[in-house]
């Protein structure tokens, strides 16, 4: 087949072809031999490139289907690639080779004009396995034929949003635009309609791939030279997050202000300590609260939907809360898309949330110190009003202005010992002015930052999952809730749903936890993740375990929950939380457990409820009927996991198994449960 494509390419390419042998090859060549044409060409014009017939070359590959041209160029990187590696073990010099390469290739791409220039270069970084691919690449960007031909778009085009400009946009001349290998076609493209704009979508491409490559000094030099020229790349701003996310942790801090270049910087509404931060000289320092505390009230201010009740706050709120209308938010009715789903922020409300996103992705901190900073404001949110053994009454000067951590609701000393243990004001966050600045009373303020803060973490890569998981369960397992060996079961109890059972308590009281904040933070966060990024949630409940009391349980099932309807149809995940979660029932009811206080089975009755209903609830797949059944598979679960609980638990969770003597499910279905044995 070889010899028969040289054959070919020689009667068709040599000075003294006969033109009519172009009309043979096109109508009768095999399509086998036609995608190695220019691989032959290549072979052929190796050693003397100017015995080349372009002509004859130029009129076959107009004759060519666009798939059929893309074939060929990948075939050509393919066989140049290998030319080159056997030169190479020759003994000759790598840069005298790649030079004599892109001299060749100029031949395709700028003397005459016969290969698409994008195409090729998506070949070429295709083929990054072998590291020479790069080094054509990045030759071809710092030829002065490109820039040249990027000056001139430059020069021609116009600002990038040019569509602001009154009158008529002048198009320049098709053929001088687009080249010969395409200013033939009967169809056009309409907007990259020039070599230099076909290369917008492909540039971001070679960065990813020489980051990739560990070649940062590279990528670094090709962000220089095309930066101004990616401010006319329609997804800029989806590349610049998706590039900071894929790669974050691993790009030193000079090229990310590279790739934040790529942006028209002053048309983004960065926070404005930003700069200051990303151009610290001692990156280990962590900006202070108030920059994410800034961050998450533009959040409420412009991506959360609005609350249409801000002026009707509880009596007493306006005593240190001013109130005024909530700020126009353009986010109401737009309904909120998976991140992942927007390709660039075509509203306001998307190019707030995501300008977020990328300051956090630029800050040169890690993603812990990140977490841990936005998990501190929601544990310590401002409140209206502190209450204390005496009752409520306003903040004053010179006394905290965050919230005690977790008061009780089981007895007044436990709200004197919540105010002993209020975190100081001077933990970065100053709360002069700040609640002005939202429109919203302080209590709808707090609810607010929660869900902006939820919204925002979801939107980041999972290395801030992980850490989002590991953080909130320090913050629940160092409350004092369940440290304080001293408090009675009755008294956690009634902590446990003060903070989360019954929220309105903590509601009416104008008060908040640390607790209930962060179960909050996670439920929103769950919130607006995609059921496939939900798979690393039960992490959170291994950094719990083990569970020594029944509030720490509660806490357990109050976390994960809220989940489970989610997962109907995930059955999979729906199984490995349900799993989790009798795994923390067996830390407190297990037949070796060893908790805190003596625990009667019926303290646990509507945990017993919840999985009942949760059962039938995934077993029908949405909201449970009459006719509900459980799945045979989650039957033979429970009935695995209650064999390490104590007899009296195990009675309640018998009618939930396999076991045909207590299930009616199982004694109904026998064939069923017997096929998961």
């Amino acid at each position: 087949a070889e010899t028969t494509v040289i054959n070919q390419c020689t009667q068709l390419l040599s000075a003294s072809a006969d033109p009519t042998y172009v009309v043979t090859y096109v109508n009768h060549s095999f399509p086998q031999h036609r995608q190695y044409l220019c691989a032959g060409v290549w072979v052929l014009m190796y050693s003397h490139p100017e015995s080349i017939n372009s002509l004859h070359l130029g009129r076959v590959l107009n004759e060519f289907s666009p798939e059929e041209v893309t074939a060929n160029i990948y075939t050509m990187v393919d066989v140049l690639l290998h030319h080159l590696n056997v030169e190479l073990q020759r003994g000759r010099s790598l840069q005298e080779l790649v030079l004599k390469v892109c001299a060749n290739l100029a031949f395709f791409i700028w003397t005459h004009e016969l290969l698409p220039l994008d195409i090729l270069l998506l070949a070429l970084i295709d083929r990054d396995d072998d590291p020479n691919a790069l080094r054509i690449v990045i030759n071809i960007l710092d030829s002065k034929e490109l820039q040249q031909r990027v000056k001139l778009y430059l020069m021609n085009r116009g600002p990038p949003e040019h569509w602001l400009f009154s009158g008529t946009f002048k198009r320049t001349e098709l053929h001088k635009a687009l080249g010969n290998h395409l200013s033939w076609k009967d169809r056009y493209p309409t907007f990259f309609d020039d070599i230099a704009a076909r290369l917008l979508p492909v540039i971001p491409l070679i960065i990813y791939r020489l980051i990739e490559n560990d070649a940062i000094d590279a990528a670094d030099r090709v962000l220089q030279v095309y930066s101004t020229f990616l401010h006319y790349y329609p997804l800029n701003f989806t590349f610049v997050r998706d590039i900071l996310a894929y790669f974050y942790g691993h790009l030193p801090g000079k090229l990310i202000l590279r790739i934040l270049n790529v942006l028209d910087v002053k048309k983004i509404p960065f926070s404005e300590s930003f700069p200051q931060h990303i151009n610290s000289s001692n990156a280990s320092i962590c900006p202070p609260l108030d920059y994410f505390a800034t961050l998450l009230l533009g959040l409420v201010n412009h991506v959360i939907p609005p609350l249409n009740n801000s002026k009707n706050g509880q009596a007493g709120e306006t005593l240190n809360c001013p109130v005024r209308p909530p700020p126009h938010n353009k986010a109401q009715g737009e309904g909120q898309k998976p991140f992942y789903q927007i390709q660039d922020p075509g509203t306001n409300t998307q190019l707030i949330l995501e300008t977020a996103v990328i300051e956090l992705l630029s800050l040169p901190v890690t993603a812990t110190q990140i977490v841990s900073s936005l998990v501190q404001i929601v544990v310590h949110i401002q409140p209206t009003l502190v209450q204390s053994s005496s009752g409520l009454h306003p903040t004053t000067v010179g006394q905290s202005s965050v919230l005690p951590t977790s008061p009780s609701g089981g007895s007044t000393d436990s709200l004197g010992g919540a105010a002993n243990r209020a975190p100081s004001s001077g933990s970065g966050l100053s709360n002069s002015n700040f609640v002005w600045r939202s429109g919203y009373t302080c209590q709808q303020l707090s609810c607010l930052l929660i869900q902006g803060c939820g919204l925002l973490l979801a939107q980041l890569p999972q290395e801030f999952h992980v850490q989002l998981y590991i953080e909130a369960a320090r913050v629940i397992k160092e409350s004092w809730w369940l440290t304080d060996g001293k408090r009675s079961v009755g008294e956690l109890e009634s902590a446990v749903c003060y903070a989360l059972l019954d929220p309105t308590w903590a509601a009416q009281d104008n008060t908040s936890t640390a607790i209930g904040n962060v179960v909050a933070l996670l439920h929103a966060f769950f919130s607006n993740l995609p059921v496939e990024w939900l798979e690393g949630t039960h992490v959170i409940i291994k950094h719990l375990r083990p569970v020594t009391s029944i509030a720490g349980l509660r806490i357990a099932f109050r976390i994960m929950g809220p989940l489970l309807p989610r997962l109907a149809n995930a059955h999979t995940l729906f199984s490995k939380i349900l799993s989790v979660l009798l795994n923390v029932i067996s830390d407190v009811f297990g037949r070796n457990s060893q908790p805190s206080a003596p625990i009667e089975a019926s303290e646990i009755a509507d945990i017993i409820d919840y999985l009942h209903h949760i059962v039938h609830y995934e077993g029908q797949g949405g909201p449970v009927q009459a006719s509900s059944k459980p799945r045979a598979e989650v039957l033979v679960l429970i009935g695995r996991a209650i064999e390490n609980l104590r007899p009296d638990v195990q009675h309640l969770l018998r009618h939930l198994t396999a076991d045909v003597n207590y299930s009616i499910y199982a004694a109904t279905h026998p064939k069923l449960v017997q096929n998961t044995n």
